[in-house]
């Protein structure tokens, strides 16, 4: 694919997650204006809304694994580890928005939940996970925590995650 082409379609996606993200109903016009390129062009590479759609969440996925791997999948202490990993995640949600949790396509949920599966052992390994917790807990609370900071455009996304680790941590109460 020629630079200016890639450069289209990287725009077009980050647009799109965008677009989607505050009106679900948005349609590829919308898109193509938010990214600033011709409605054709958007078609020349989606062939539909829901192949756009599909993009957009393979898109997210892929910076989430890279993500999983630089930080959670090497040796530095499992505090550290964290903390980059909730900075990252994020900057990521705010870049990328579009909601994939509630996704049919089985190839997006297998996918999502491979991710979900390194990111429990993660957790696991560091000894973060209180004793008798159901399978799955600590990190719902962790992907919950994560959405509410990347809401939280206030803070920069090193203290929002300082904030979300120590809270995931020691809780809030004193």
């Amino acid at each position: 694919m020629r630079a200016d082409a890639t450069r289209n379609v990287e725009a077009v996606l980050r647009a799109a997650a965008q677009v989607f993200s505050a009106d679900p109903q948005a349609r590829i016009p919308d898109v193509a204006a938010a990214a600033g390129v011709d409605r054709r062009t958007v078609y020349r590479r989606f062939e539909s809304r829901e192949d756009l759609l599909l993009a957009v969440y393979r898109t997210r996925l892929d910076h989430l694994e890279s993500l999983i791997a630089s930080t959670l999948e090497d040796s530095r202490p499992p505090r550290e580890a964290l903390l980059t990993f909730c900075a990252g995640g994020i900057r990521l949600s705010r870049d990328w928005p579009a909601d994939i949790r509630a996704v049919a396509d089985p190839g997006i949920r297998r996918r999502r939940e491979e991710l979900d599966e390194r990111m429990e052992a993660f957790l696991r390994r560091a000894g973060v996970v209180a004793p008798g917790l159901p399978n799955g807990w600590a990190l719902r609370v962790l992907q919950t925590q994560l959405h509410t900071a990347a809401q939280e455009t206030s803070l920069e996304p090193a203290a929002a995650a300082e904030l979300v680790v120590r809270t995931f941590l020691h809780g809030v109460s004193v």
